[in-house]
């Protein structure tokens, strides 16, 4: 036995009535999960340490409650690994090596740039999160109700961010981008 591993090791056991192999696929599904919430926390604090400018405190303290439910998710996601027979890997390492997104770049910026930003985070966040409900949908019910409740708040914490990049008319200021420096852009435009 290796004490790394590039590949999980076949399932031993999964809870019952879900199939070894459909437990498998759905690991591999929850795994990436994890590392993108993980990310997300971490994201969410340094934005929170970050944020300069008149919005300031609003964004600050709106941060802080979507870390600690992010990290909350995070939790839940990995137990689930575990109660499915899995291995959670919620080392920097597994993060950084299984993670298909760049870092977030923005570092002391603007309250409104930060947010450009982070709707861009959340924008792909909740693609991600739709895919892999229709992904496990089949293969695990229990799973896909799981990720279900999770893109409720994430599309909430969206909602939150978006709200301050909202003009008078209706019109999102950071559409149209696709990166974060994009989305900052087009925030403060």
């Amino acid at each position: 036995m290796s004490l790394t591993q590039d590949t999980p090791d076949p399932i031993d056991f999964t809870v019952p009535g879900v199939a070894s192999r459909d437990a498998t696929a759905v690991i591999t599904v929850l795994q990436d999960r994890l590392n993108a919430l993980n990310d997300l926390a971490l994201t969410l604090k340094h934005v929170h340490w970050n944020v300069v400018g008149p919005q300031f405190i609003a964004v600050h303290t709106m941060i802080d409650p979507q870390v600690e439910a992010v990290r909350g998710m995070a939790d839940e996601t990995a137990e689930r690994i575990a109660a499915l027979g899995g291995i959670p890997l919620g080392t920097p390492g597994a993060i950084v090596g299984q993670r298909t997104w760049d870092d977030y770049d923005l570092n002391r910026a603007d309250a409104i740039a930060h947010l450009g930003a982070l709707d861009v985070v959340f924008a792909g966040i909740l693609d991600s999160y739709r895919r892999a409900v229709t992904s496990t949908g089949d293969l695990d019910p229990v799973t896909e109700d799981m990720l279900i409740g999770h893109t409720r708040s994430l599309e909430q914490f969206h909602w939150f961010v978006r709200a301050h990049l909202e003009t008078p008319g209706g019109r999102l200021r950071t559409s149209g981008a696709y990166t974060e420096y994009e989305g900052a852009r087009h925030a403060q435009g």
